[in-house]
């Protein structure tokens, strides 16, 4: 199958041409190709959007351990042009961790049409801080225990790509350790009050992402430089940023690209309520409340997003971002973060012909999975 007359987004920028796809893989880029057997009509094409931190959408969230309710969240998703995602868990009894692991597993392997294919779990809680506990449950919050990460990582066949800690916990530096001796996952700094020399500790130790950006972790200050600070100097680590316009300034958004260049992983941190009306909906076991765009819990506290990833890169470009550097923090740079760069995050040849189709003002029009349509965006 020909994509022609389309200005394609590659990873050194966007081309003018087209691409052919064989068994729903990319197995040529075309400059130039003006004819074909769909006509792109001159039409924006991006790589499929990959999100590694979400909980929920759809009326869904990933920690309710329900195989269908996850599935719907994946259709939402792949009709939002996100093809690829890490179902993200709330903080939550092991044996509700279990359970919810289980159903992505399920779902990573049946691969079920029109929906965005779960790359992963992105691991959150329990082993974060009380202090900067933010939505999550302290009721479950635990010290970073291996044995019990090794029996979920286990039961689900390996899925989990990132697992969150706090540095300041006790045993979190030897937690660390451990999951990178034996090259699990990636180990992420999240929901932490630590100071700088406690963070570059966990990051010496092999730590080498940082969870949302700005929220949940102390603000920078010129004499206390914090985990932002220890973050940013140590070039192998790599940050998520919400941009829903909520959680993070826009000046701070453009802050972030300056002081991360080429690691800022855009995520939408989005909850069951994205993609739904205000009221009211569970999250780890507590009430929130949306109302105008706003999840809260009820005592203020702001929880996840009710902004999807799609939405988020669009945000990023309204606030001053390059479209090229938007692009690449909602597609690529996850994939790489990941591990899964080799298959999907960039239009390539013989990676997963996972793309989406866009006006001019990078509005959407069609998302295909796999080279095939799955219908117009509602």
């Amino acid at each position: 199958m020909l994509f022609a007359n389309a200005i394609v987004f590659l990873p050194e920028g966007y081309i003018y041409g087209g691409f052919r796809v064989e068994n729903g893989i990319i197995a040529e880029i075309l400059p130039g190709l003006s004819k074909g057997d769909v006509d792109l009509e001159g039409a924006r094409v991006l790589p499929g959007l990959v999100d590694i931190h979400i909980h929920g959408a759809a009326g869904a969230d990933f920690s309710d351990g329900d195989p269908a309710g996850l599935q719907c969240m994946a259709a939402y998703l792949a009709s939002c042009g996100v093809t690829s995602f890490l179902p993200t868990s709330m903080t939550l009894s092991y044996e509700r961790l279990e359970a919810a692991f289980q159903t992505a597993a399920e779902l990573h392997d049946m691969r079920p049409d029109v929906c965005a294919h779960v790359e992963g779990i992105h691991m959150e809680g329990p082993f974060l801080s009380e202090k900067k506990k933010g939505a999550h449950n302290g009721a479950w919050l635990r010290d970073p225990d291996f044995p019990a990460f090794r029996r979920l990582f286990d039961g689900c066949d390996g899925l989990v790509r990132i697992v969150d800690v706090a540095p300041e916990l006790t045993g979190a530096e030897d937690f660390v350790r451990q999951v990178n001796r034996e090259k699990l996952c990636r180990v992420s700094v999240a929901h932490t009050a630590a100071d700088y020399d406690q963070a570059a500790a966990v990051f010496d130790a092999g730590a080498s992402h940082l969870t949302h950006l700005f929220n949940a972790m102390p603000s920078i200050h010129h004499r206390e430089p914090g985990v932002i600070g220890a973050a940013c100097e140590r070039e192998d680590v790599t940050v998520e940023l919400i941009c829903d316009g909520i959680h993070v300034h826009p000046a701070s958004v453009r802050m972030a690209f300056h002081m991360f260049p080429g690691r800022i992983c855009l995520i939408s941190d989005a909850l069951r309520c994205c993609g739904m009306p205000g009221g009211d909906y569970e999250l780890g076991g507590q009430q929130v409340t949306l109302k105008d765009h706003i999840a809260r819990l009820s005592d203020g506290t702001i929880a996840g997003s009710a902004t999807n990833l799609f939405e988020c890169m669009c945000n990023a470009v309204r606030f001053g971002i390059p479209e090229e550097e938007a692009i690449q923090a909602a597609t690529l740079v996850p994939a790489q973060v990941i591990g899964a760069a080799d298959r999907i995050g960039s239009i390539e040849v013989g990676k997963t012909a996972d793309f989406v189709v866009c006006g001019s003002n990078l509005s959407l029009c069609q998302v295909y999975i796999e080279g095939s349509p799955i219908g117009k965006n509602k």
